[in-house]
């Protein structure tokens, strides 16, 4: 029996999970198939009874359908309740599902592989979206001292109570314009998905972390290096939530670096 996985997601077409996953899944020889499936808005309930009837063993999900993947599961972690939001499904044994988040732990283990320690230090969060209550989380669970600077401060202060978080909370300009005296910012805006970037104020060597990869992240990347960041993008986040998600599938916790070498020579090649 070959079981079925897949990222659903729209639009899904241009999504580095298959590459990861199928690597993995020949690597460890698993009788599995990991497919791009693409679902509009509002379709995800029927197009999980209709993918549950090939023997589908899990998904990951990605926009626009976090929020309903929550909804629908019959089970959830603590992790996926606190942030709002799944980003993988496991099949139960009973049926249904039991709805998982992976970009918290991912979140961490890109911070732990790439040297950066988060407790203590002074962290800016720009942006309030969904994107950023993960990472939000994440730093809160590290002991950081978080500043989330956003468009509307509504929005950042809707982030803060329905998180349980504790964060100082500033307009997007003055997080920006006083980026520097933090020890490490974190961008979650989605500015580069259409060609924007930001303007930021000289650093000394701090690390600017923009979840973005590939084309979507150059503009601000130059920026950074630019003005003496250390810049790192978030395709270790993918990989690293990726092996999660697959751990959560077979119970096998799949080495990130061959994953994240290949991807990062895909994604410089379309750069």
């Amino acid at each position: 029996m070959t079981w079925l996985l897949g990222v659903i997601g729209d639009p899904v077409s241009h999504s580095l999970s298959p590459v990861i996953h199928k690597m993995w899944i020949r690597e460890h020889g698993f009788d599995a198939t990991y497919e791009a499936l693409q679902v509009k808005r509002g379709e995800l309930e029927h197009a999980l009874e209709t993918l549950s009837q090939r023997e589908a063993l899990g998904f990951n999900i990605t926009l626009p359908h976090k929020e309903d993947a929550l909804a629908l599961a019959d089970e959830t972690s603590d992790i996926a309740r606190r942030i709002g939001a799944a980003n993988t499904l496991v099949r139960r044994e009973q049926g249904g599902w039991r709805a998982e988040n992976t970009d918290a732990p991912g979140f961490v283990r890109s911070l732990l592989d790439a040297g950066i320690e988060v407790a203590g230090s002074r962290v800016t969060l720009l942006g309030a979206g969904g994107s950023a209550r993960a990472v939000a989380i994440s730093l809160m669970d590290l002991r950081a001292e978080i500043t989330i600077a956003n468009r509307t401060r509504e929005r950042a202060k809707a982030l803060v109570s329905e998180t349980g978080i504790t964060a100082e909370i500033c307009s997007l300009e003055e997080g920006i314009s006083q980026a520097a005296t933090a020890d490490v910012v974190i961008n979650t805006l989605s500015l580069g998905h259409s060609g924007k970037s930001l303007e930021l104020p000289e650093a000394t060597g701090q690390y600017f972390y923009d979840i973005s990869y590939g084309k979507p992240a150059a503009a601000i990347r130059a920026e950074a290096l630019a003005k003496n960041w250390q810049p790192m993008d978030g395709l270790g986040m993918l990989v690293a939530q990726a092996a999660y998600s697959f751990e959560h599938w077979f119970g096998v916790l799949p080495d990130t670096k061959e994953a994240l070498a290949h991807c990062r020579k895909l994604v410089e090649a379309t750069t």
